[in-house]
């Protein structure tokens, strides 16, 4: 019997045992050599190749501009403290946790502030959610949706018990994330007060040339067959037939619930959509060893701005 690849040496290509035995230069030239093509400093500000290396500080100074600047200027780690060691072993880390890593346990792994591991998870998850910023999806596209949040705990005695299902009785935290994933493709996520506006979402995601578009038997997706040839299926009688099934975007919705429950314990309306980009950015690349991961997410980090909902964002807490 054929071994699956995730249990293969093949999938394992990284680990935190090599990144600490290369030490703090060899993360160090990792993230140059991530950020610029051949190691070697451009100035951020005007653009310039030519630049002075000041060794004692890490930094680089423009020899047109005279501007200083470091290998993490103008990402999405500018202004960080972590050591490069760190924020390599960091990233490694939350690759690896294919269901997601707690901040608290990320936090406990570095020897770092909670505040600093909460952060950082979400810096990396807003340049993993950059992978698929207008892009559109083809071919053979799933579309469906799952609500997250909003639980409401029961009383204890049974008679002071209320009827949860009720308008009036919600805590208005709750939201459904819409899924659409092509198959053999990416996955795009999107979170609503209501799963039927994934019809207008579909509308500005999903191309018209799109072969065929799969959903499940919700009176919302009716409008899909306005646009694209839709195949239905209704889970009461069969979770796939003749080919109409949404089974790959409810591999990534049971990734997706793992990670809110096995791992965060619950997710703020106001984040959920970066933890839904993770969880779709891990599933797409499920398939791909753990250091070709950890590469890519660098390389996104280092491409990616600074980050201007997370940047100060503790100082601006407070």
């Amino acid at each position: 019997m054929a071994q699956h690849f995730l249990l293969s040496a093949a999938a394992r290509t990284l680990s935190l045992k090599e990144i600490y035995k290369a030490g703090e230069n060899a993360a160090y030239e990792t993230f140059k050599r991530m950020r610029w093509e051949g190691g070697e400093p451009v100035c951020p500000k005007c653009g310039c190749c030519e630049a002075y290396e000041i060794t004692t500080r890490r930094k680089f100074k423009c020899k047109a501009c005279y501007h200083q600047f470091s290998v993490t200027s103008g990402t999405i780690f500018a202004s960080r403290k972590m050591d490069y060691v760190d924020l390599l072993a960091a990233i490694c880390i939350f690759v690896n946790a294919v269901k997601g890593i707690s901040a608290s346990q990320l936090s406990r792994d570095l020897d770092c502030q909670y505040k600093t591991a909460f952060v950082m998870s979400h810096k990396l998850r807003e340049a993993m959610a950059a992978e698929t910023k207008d892009h559109t999806l083809d071919g053979e596209v799933e579309i469906d949706g799952a609500y997250f949040g909003g639980h409401i705990r029961p009383a204890n005695h049974v008679e002071d018990r209320v009827d949860r299902r009720l308008a009036r009785h919600q805590t208005g935290k709750r939201r459904v994330v819409i899924a659409l994933r092509e198959r053999m493709g990416r996955t795009l996520t999107f979170v609503r007060k209501t799963e039927a506006e994934g019809v207008q979402i579909a509308s500005e995601v999903v191309s018209r040339m799109a072969t065929v578009v799969y959903a499940d038997e919700g009176s919302h997706w009716d409008h899909l067959h306005d646009a694209w040839t839709v195949g239905r299926i209704n889970h009461s009688e069969a979770y796939s037939a003749d080919g109409a099934n949404t089974n790959a975007v409810e591999s990534f919705f049971s990734r997706l619930r793992r990670m809110v429950t096995g791992q965060h314990h619950g997710v703020s309306p106001k984040y959920l959509h970066q933890y839904s980009a993770h969880a779709a950015w891990l599933e797409d690349h499920r398939r791909r060893s753990n250091g070709e991961n950890a590469f890519a997410t660098v390389t996104n980090a280092m491409a990616h701005p600074v980050s201007r909902n997370w940047k100060g964002y503790w100082q601006r807490a407070v």
